[in-house]
Order: structure tokens, then C-alpha cells, then sequence
């Protein structure tokens, strides 16, 4: 078994440093993390060449972010390597929520049947940056250069150069976009004399991994004040490999040098597992941080030709799993504009959408997760009596439930007012919205084999899907064929048990076709189309109207 976090990744001198002029490359993203790799893959399979740059050669150390969303596996299927994840990864969808000792409530985050995906699994970052490496690897379109630091840029009309430091001295690259996709503490943002403005909370917290043999429930827990860590919160999740994570709230007093010391972080673990019932179990600690953390964002995602992503662009409280799986999911945003642009399918001013839709997402996340966080570390007397009678009145007052907040889980943003978005014309009921990431389902396809809705949905075009049969279908059909527009159609037969399910999640009738972008959200529906419709919904959503 590879040890990804042992490994190094060669340096190698690139003809680009010999170049007499800089050398010109349609997209260079910067960041080798999370989201720098699903954009360079994103954009590779979309037939867009790519440079990777990476200012070291290793993969994250210790665990970091581990909980990974539905709607993040399902883009990590459409990149080829979403199995290979949930295979890894722990699966889990249950959380128990208790008050000082006690279990108060618990929750499920995908009761319903239907969805290939489950609502999250747990996987160190490590196994997630090598699993994406290696599937970069893999597509001859990405160049990934490691020990390439970015160190200057300037701004051209019609792109950037990039200075570009690394063992055997500095070069220039030209790029037509580059991606910015390295991390918090982004250094392109810095050179960009650009910041990343919110709130800053006073307070520590300590991971810890944990290696043991426990055969304790796959499931979330979070403790509110419990009687082996006093007036502080705990939470647990379990990862692959036998390893458990553990956060810690400390309080803004404590010395992060010191709390990260096995000899203090064992005795915190060892009254955990005791008041649970685990006396005898013996642990290793594997990896261990202090953090504190931030909810902010830049003001603007895009400045020029420079577009951030991830962590470069916004931050949030860990609670909630909304930092890793928002990052992938911008740039699943961004991937199909930036290659609908480079083809010359759609004007420049379509990357905007980009910079708007995602700074909605960012604002939506960071609402939920200083609420959290609020909730979780209450900094006044007043806020904490709240919070602790709401937890007493949760164990038997549903009302209440609704009033704790452990984090609110990631989910994806709703872009109900995308510029990208085609109005209604006809009335429809549930959740899939203009704006909305499509909800997967099972379908049998035409060839009569059972299939998963979002696995039909071709990566580089738009998909309609077509609901039902019978004369409505057919003219609908028919209408986006006529539309002469490249679109993938699915045809979702309504007279299966599968299809009926489909049906009733798109509230669907015969003909009823559905719109979707080439990152599976809805742009358009109607209960039956016209191909002018189609052409002008298309249009839209690649700001061309």
C-alpha cells in the first residue's frame, strides 16, 4: 500500500525554462491541492492542455480535511475517480448529538432511497490529493510541475505572465487564465495586492488522529460540555485505515505549542474513551494540529485574468465539511466556462458568472458556519445559557432540534438567481430549481440496462433529459434535436419503478424536459420545448443573451 504522505514527487526541468520568450499556455493553475487537481482534470477532460504548478512536491500532511459531500463524489465521478474514493473512504450519514453525558438527539442526512452516493464519507486529505495525482497522471493535456513557485505576475489584456522560481533558478510563463488555487494563505493573492476580509474567531482547537481497534458505530458524534472535556465541545469521526479523528476545543487561552505534545493530547484521548466505554483500548496518536480559523472571502473571485478558488478565495470554520467540498465544487463551476471560452463557444463575460455564482455559494457558507460556530463556542454568558437550554429541551421538543447547530452540513449552493438561469414558463413543484444540482436517481437507460442519472450526464456538453414516453416525449425530443445545438440527450423512461422515482424527484410528466449545465445544474425546464427555447436557454447559459 502506497504511504502518501511519505511521498515525493520529482522536480524536472521543463523546456519552458530554456525559452528565449515566455511560452504560452492556455490555462496554468496554481495549487496542487484539492482543487487546483479537480479544475486541471475537469479542464483535461474537457480537451483543454493545462500547467500545474505546485511550490513543494509532497501531498497534505495529516489528515486535514476529511469529510467529503455527496455532491463532491459526484464530481469525483465524472472525473473517473470518484469509485476509487468511496472505496477508501468510510461512509456515514448518522450523527448523535449530545449534552454533557448524555444523547439528545440523532439524525440521518439521506433517508431516502435513490441515490448512488451516500451523504458523506470520511477520507484523509492525503488519499484524496493522491488518488486525484495519480488520475492527473494519467491525462497527457495536464503538465504538473512540482517545486514551481509562483513569485511575480503581470496583467496583460489578453492574459498574465507568471515569474516562476524553482531549484535550477526562475522563468516566465505566459498564460492565457490562470486559476488560483493555493491555499489560504495565497501567495498569487498577496502579489495581486488582494485580501480576504470577515471574522476571526478567538478560539483554539485541537486535531488529533488517532490509530486503535474500537468497534464503535460509523457515525458523526459531537459533544456539547461533557464531563471529560468541561465547558468545551468534542467531536468524532471515524477515517480509513483503523483511524479516528478527534477535535478538541480548547479556548483562546491555551498554548498551541504545548497542546500539541503527545503528552498532553493522551490523556484528553484516554478520557474520551473512558466515559464511552473503551477503558481498555490502547491508541496511537498519528498527526496532531492547534488551529484557529476565520470566516472570510476576497470581495471579487476574478480580477482580470486571475480567477480564485478554494481556500485562495474564502474560508470557513471547519464545522459543517464547507472548505474542501466548496472548493471542489468552484472549480467544477469554473472548469466548463473556462473551456466554453477558450473554444470560443462563449464570451469572455461568461467567466463572470463564475466570480458571482461562487461568491453567493461562499456567502451562504460562511452564514452557516460562523452560526455554528457561534452556537458550538458561545463568547457570552447570555449565549451560552441559549445554547444550553436548547440542548436540555432537544432530547424531548422536536422544535428544538431545529435550533442546534453542530455544523450544518455541506450541501450545494442553490444559484437561484444565476444570470445563467432560464426563468419558468410552466409551473413546477420540488427542489430541482433553475440553479439547483441536479438529484440523481436510478433510470433504465434505452438500451434497457439499469444506470444512475448523473452517470448519463456528458461531461463537456449540456444534457437534456427527456421524461417519459409516448407522443409528449417525442415531440420534445424532437424539438431538441431541431434545436442544432450540441446536447447530450438521456431519455428517463417513467414506466419503470427507477424512472417513476426520477419522475417524481423532477416532478416530471410525459415530455417534461429538463436543461442541465455541463457541471449537472438545471439552467432550464419546460413541460414541453420548442427548439427556438432550447437554442435561447442554451445561449443564455453561455452568457452569449
Amino acid at each position: 500500500m502506497i504511504d502518501y504522505q511519505s511521498l515525493r514527487f520529482d522536480y524536472r526541468r521543463h523546456a519552458d525554462q530554456d525559452a528565449a520568450t515566455p511560452a504560452h499556455r492556455p490555462v496554468v493553475i496554481v495549487g496542487a491541492g484539492p482543487v487546483g487537481l479537480t479544475l486541471a482534470i475537469d479542464l483535461a477532460l474537457r480537451q483543454v492542455p493545462v500547467v500545474l504548478l505546485d511550490n513543494d512536491n509532497t501531498l497534505s500532511s495529516g489528515s486535514r480535511a476529511i469529510c467529503f459531500a455527496k455532491r463532491t463524489l459526484e464530481v469525483f465521478d465524472r472525473l473517473g475517480c470518484g469509485d476509487r474514493m468511496v472505496d477508501k473512504g468510510v461512509s456515514w450519514n448518522v450523527g448523535k448529538v449530545f449534552f454533557h453525558d448524555e444523547q439528545v438527539y440523532r439524525f440521518d442526512l439521506l433517508p431516502e432511497p435513490g441515490h448512488e452516493r451516500p451523504a458523506f464519507i470520511n477520507l484523509q486529505q492525503y488519499y484524496v490529493e493522491g488518488y486525484l495525482v495519480e488520475r492527473a497522471a494519467a491525462l497527457p493535456l495536464i503538465d504538473l510541475r512540482w517545486n514551481n513557485k509562483v513569485t511575480g505576475i503581470a496583467q496583460r489584456d489578453d492574459g498574465a505572465v507568471l515569474t516562476v522560481e524553482t531549484p535550477e533558478g526562475d522563468y516566465q510563463l505566459s498564460a492565457g487564465y490562470v486559476a488560483a488555487c493555493d491555499g489560504s494563505r495565497s501567495n498569487l493573492r498577496q502579489l495581486l495586492g488582494q485580501e480576504a476580509k470577515g471574522r476571526t474567531f478567538r478560539d483554539r482547537f485541537l486535531i488529533a488522529d488517532i490509530t486503535m481497534d474500537a468497534q464503535l458505530p460509523t457515525e458523526r458524534r459531537f459533544w456539547f460540555d461533557p464531563s471529560f472535556h468541561p465547558g468545551q465541545s468534542v467531536l468524532l469521526h471515524k477515517q480509513a485505515d483503523g483511524m479516528w479523528r478527534v477535535d478538541f476545543q480548547l479556548g483562546w487561552d491555551a498554548d498551541p505549542v504545548e497542546e500539541r505534545k503527545p503528552e498532553n493530547i493522551t490523556p484528553r484521548v484516554r478520557a474520551l474513551l473512558d466515559s464511552i466505554g473503551f477503558a481498555d483500548v490502547q491508541f496511537q496518536i498519528g498527526w496532531a494540529s492547534v488551529y484557529t480559523f476565520a470566516c472570510q472571502r476576497m470581495e471579487r473571485f476574478r480580477h482580470g485574468r486571475v480567477l480564485f478558488a478554494g481556500d485562495s478565495a474564502h474560508g470557513v470554520s471547519p464545522f459543517g465539511a464547507r472548505g474542501a467540498n466548496s472548493g471542489v465544487q468552484d472549480a467544477d463551476n469554473l472548469a466548463w466556462k473556462l473551456a466554453a471560452v477558450l473554444a470560443g463557444d462563449a464570451p469572455d463575460a461568461l467567466l463572470d458568472s463564475y466570480a458571482s455564482e461562487r461568491e453567493f455559494a461562499a456567502d451562504e457558507n460562511i452564514r452557516h458556519s460562523t452560526r455554528a460556530t457561534d452556537f458550538i463556542t458561545p463568547k457570552s454568558q447570555v449565549s451560552r445559557l441559549f445554547r444550553d437550554a436548547v440542548l436540555a429541551l432537544t432530547k424531548r421538543h422536536a422544535f428544538a432540534r431545529t435550533l442546534v447547530n453542530s455544523g450544518r452540513l455541506s450541501v450545494p449552493a442553490v444559484l437561484r438567481d444565476s444570470p445563467l438561469n432560464t426563468p419558468d414558463a410552466d409551473a413546477f413543484q420540488g427542489a430541482m430549481v433553475p440553479g439547483a444540482a441536479a438529484a440523481d436517481a436510478p433510470i433504465v437507460r434505452a438500451d434497457g440496462r439499469s444506470a444512475w442519472l448523473l452517470r448519463e450526464c456528458h461531461v463537456a456538453q449540456f444534457t437534456a433529459l427527456v421524461f417519459g414516453a409516448g407522443e409528449a416525449a417525442e415531440r420534445s425530443a424532437h424539438a431538441l434535436k431541431a434545436s442544432d445545438r450540441p446536447l447530450h440527450i438521456v431519455r428517463v423512461q417513467d414506466t419503470t419503478p427507477e424512472g417513476e422515482l426520477a419522475a417524481r424527484r423532477y416532478d416530471a410528466q410525459p415530455g417534461t424536459v429538463y436543461l442541465l449545465r455541463p457541471d449537472q445544474h438545471v439552467c432550464a425546464r419546460w413541460r414541453q420545448p420548442a427548439a427556438a427555447d432550447i437554442r435561447t436557454a442554451i445561449d443564455h447559459a453561455l452568457a452569449k443573451a
